[in-house]
């Protein structure tokens, strides 16, 4: 829990910052003596109400972990315009983080925790250690570019302080588990291999585990994170 602030999720007040900003808040269907509230970050390429996103909210919900989802400006933009659009330049993502989580955690209790997929995880993992989030939690981290191993984006990962949860797919090629076993990473971070899978979590027929199982997998795994 965070120092000075009250023990329990506050839904309506989370209810009310997501109408106030455009933002999405899906409620724990329960709340027992832990809560924790997940602000959850879109990837560079979907909105904050793709199918993957909508999905992994929806799991979190029912395991009890409240999510809050925003967009970043340039994709709040396209959503006005319907224009295609690159992301912000990252110190732009960054104040956007900064502002949300600011935000956020003006009003609502429990452990607060940041994250997101692909893009948006990477974005939170640059500030957590700042914001003094109580976790950072990634889904599909992009330790490289396609195709550049040999540039990892990996170096302020090794001290990081923060209580951070990776859920990665075996062969994501953003970065695949031969390469990132080979990293340093802070002692703080745990890496959760999902057999076969890619980027977006989908494990390969021949893994003989389903598509829905890694994304059931993934979120019990970040709701006793978050809740234990």
């Amino acid at each position: 829990m965070s120092k000075g602030h009250p023990a329990s999720i506050d839904a309506d007040q989370c209810a009310l910052l997501a109408k106030e900003h455009g933002w999405l808040w899906n409620a724990p269907v329960s709340v027992n003596d832990k809560s924790a509230t997940l602000i959850l970050a879109h990837g560079a390429g979907a909105p904050m109400d793709s199918e993957f996103m909508n999905d992994m909210a929806e799991r979190l919900a029912a395991l009890g972990v409240g999510v809050l989802r925003f967009e970043f400006p340039y994709m709040a933009q396209r959503r006005i315009d319907g224009g295609k659009r690159p992301p912000n330049p990252q110190a732009k993502l960054l104040e956007s983080w900064h502002a949300v989580f600011a935000a956020v955690r003006a009003k609502v209790g429990g452990r607060l925790a940041i994250g997101g997929k692909s893009m948006g995880g990477r974005m939170a993992s640059l500030v957590a250690d700042d914001l003094q989030a109580d976790a950072l939690i990634c889904l599909g981290y992009p330790f490289y570019a396609v195709g550049k191993p040999e540039k990892p984006r990996v170096a302020h990962l090794a001290d990081l302080r923060a209580p951070t949860l990776i859920i990665q797919g075996e062969r994501d090629a953003l970065g695949n588990r031969e390469t990132v076993e080979g990293y340093r990473l802070s002692s703080q971070i745990e890496v959760h291999w999902l057999p076969t899978a890619n980027h977006d979590l989908k494990p390969l027929k021949a893994a003989g585990v389903s598509y829905e199982a890694c994304l059931q997998d993934a979120a019990e795994r970040i709701a006793r994170r978050l809740l234990d």
